[in-house]
Order: C-alpha cells, then structure tokens, then sequence
C-alpha cells in the first residue's frame, strides 16, 4: 500500500482500492495536489464537518464516483448533492468497495454532527487516522481492539494534541508506525516533527513526510 501525505490531515492511501481521507487541496497552502489533478477515486473518508477536513470531499466524489463515507450527518449533506455515501456513527462499521471503515472517538468539535477518528481496513492492513482529538484514554481501547500497523497522529497544538500529548498518545495506541500530520499548514499550528520523533523514538517507527512524499506500507 502506497501511502501519500497531502498536507494537514490529507492522506491518499492508494492499493486494491484508492482512498482518501480529509481531502482538504483547495485553500491549503500547502496542498501537494489539485483537485482538477485528482482523476480517480474508490472512497474518500471524512472524519468531521470542519472546512480543513471536508475540504474537498464532495467534489472529489462527484469527480470520481467514489463513495463518502463519514459521519451520518455529513452523509445526509452528501446525499442530497446525488453523491452515494454510507453514514455511521462513532462505534460502528461499514464496508465500502471492499474496504472497511470503524469509526472511533476524537475529542474535538464540528459543525455538523460529531468528530471521529477512523481505523481503516485494506489489502491486510490497518491504518488509524486520529482526525482532529485531544488525548483520550480511549486511544488504549484502540490500540488493543485495532492493533494498527499504522497511525496518523496531529502534532499541530491548539486546535489539536501538540507534541507531548501526541507521544503519550503514541504510547497508548501501541502503533507499530505513525506519521505526524496537522501541523505547518499555517503559522498557528506549527510544530518541529523532529521534536516528536525524538520523544517516540522508543515506542515507534517515526515517518515524517513532506506534503506530497508517500511512504509504502
């Protein structure tokens, strides 16, 4: 599994399938790719209704076909734009084109329904993606149940954990691997990835990428 980072929480999971999650491109400044350069897509997630993790979630889909998959308020919206989506909740489990999605607890906010985090299911592999969360204790229920081969993680502080809280994070989610996100996008949620990896070096394999770097899983 070919794994992109497209800045902020965007990631682009390509293999059997082509996943997205957070898709935030246009407004990003530091977006790796366009929308009009996105030409296929099997189902992109949304972990909650924020404009830097919506992003460009509908026109993607609409592009592509692809199926959204989010929380059931956002699914609702989609639906009544003629996009196919599978709505859940926080707890549940749905398959979309042979890849599948649970959706688990983010300590956050959003403008319509709930924040979630995601543990994704493909080719054999199991990827956590936090969303926008605080550190939760429930993060220990993940790391036992999910056992992720790897995570994605926010480091960027104020609207998220920052670095200390996400290397205790680490800790409880026992992750073989983890790739920092939501940081550097815009001056107020800088972060050094230097800095994490030096406090999690111990517990996991520490990937930093640059906006448009993959790494294969």
């Amino acid at each position: 599994m070919e794994i992109t980072w497209l800045g902020h929480s965007g990631i682009k999971l390509q293999g059997s399938k082509i996943v997205y999650i957070d898709p935030f491109l246009t407004e990003n400044p530091v977006a790796s790719t366009t929308l009009d350069e996105i030409t296929e897509a099997d189902v992109v997630v949304v972990t909650h209704y924020h404009g830097d993790h919506l992003g460009d979630s509908f026109a993607i889909c609409k592009k592509t076909a692809a199926i959204l998959v989010g929380i059931h308020e956002i699914a609702v919206e989609a639906e009544a734009e003629d996009i196919t989506a599978e709505g859940m909740n926080i707890g549940g489990t749905v398959e979309a084109k042979g890849v599948k999605i649970h959706m688990v607890q983010a300590l956050h906010s959003a403008e319509k329904g709930d924040p979630a985090g995601v543990v994704i299911e493909m080719d054999g592999k199991t990827i956590y993606h936090a969303g926008d969360t605080g550190l939760t204790y429930d993060m220990k229920l993940i790391g036992e149940f999910f056992k992720p081969d790897l995570s994605f993680i926010p480091i960027g502080d104020r609207y998220t954990m920052g670095i200390p809280s996400a290397a205790k994070a680490v800790e409880f989610i026992q992750t073989n691997k983890v790739i920092p996100i939501h940081y550097n996008t815009f001056p107020i949620v800088s972060a050094d990835p230097e800095e994490f990896k030096k406090r999690v070096a111990d517990l996991a394999e520490v990937i930093i990428l640059k906006p448009g770097e993959s790494y294969t899983l």
